[in-house]
């Protein structure tokens, strides 16, 4: 499901995406994010969420419970971004904004998990601006292609790098800031 929003304004403040949260009605089992200005819902399914737990389980191995989350909304550049990654990891020394929320500049990694709904976000104004963000490791799960893109060295608005890789072949980030590899053996699909 997704809301178009008219006003478009170069660059929103938190507070107007405070606002626009605040007057959505999130159906129980929906997630919601303010993708450029659109609002967009999808159904959390068994395959997301076991995906998202198995990158958050190995991501644990390196970070400490509290720098690595799911789903917490976090401001980014562009137009009206106001995102609730999958998983997202944390810098050592990451602080919160003013408002208590993690702050772009401090995410070493994000993983998204694709939906049917909302996966061309994830493959286009997300990649976009977590580029912008300059996160240095963005990690594509897609369950209905059983594979994984991972995005790296962003510059420019862009990302230099892009690995695909199938599913049942390790993700290697050892070279990455995230410094561990991925098993993907038990990703599952859709």
């Amino acid at each position: 499901m997704t809301i178009e929003l008219t006003d478009r304004t170069e660059m929103a403040s938190g507070s107007e995406l405070d606002d626009m949260f605040e007057q959505m009605h999130i159906p129980p089992g929906y997630k919601a994010e303010i993708v450029e200005g659109t609002i967009y819902m999808a159904p959390q399914r068994a395959t997301h969420w076991e995906t998202i737990a198995d990158i958050f389980e190995q991501l644990r191995t390196r970070y400490p419970r509290k720098r690595v989350l799911s789903d917490v909304r976090i401001d980014f550049p562009g137009h009206l971004n106001g995102f609730a990654s999958d998983v997202v990891a944390l810098a050592e020394n990451a602080t919160t904004d003013d408002t208590g929320r993690p702050r772009y500049q401090d995410i070493e990694f994000v993983a998204e998990v694709i939906s049917q709904s909302t996966g061309k976000n994830d493959y286009g104004p997300k990649k976009t601006a977590y580029a912008l963000a300059e996160v240095p490791v963005y990690m594509i799960a897609d369950p209905y292609l059983g594979r994984c893109r991972v995005f790296t060295d962003p510059q420019d608005g862009d990302y230099k790098l892009d690995l695909t890789v199938a599913y049942g072949t390790p993700v290697d980030l050892s070279h990455t800031v995230v410094g561990i590899t991925f098993s993907t053996e038990e990703f599952p699909r859709d």
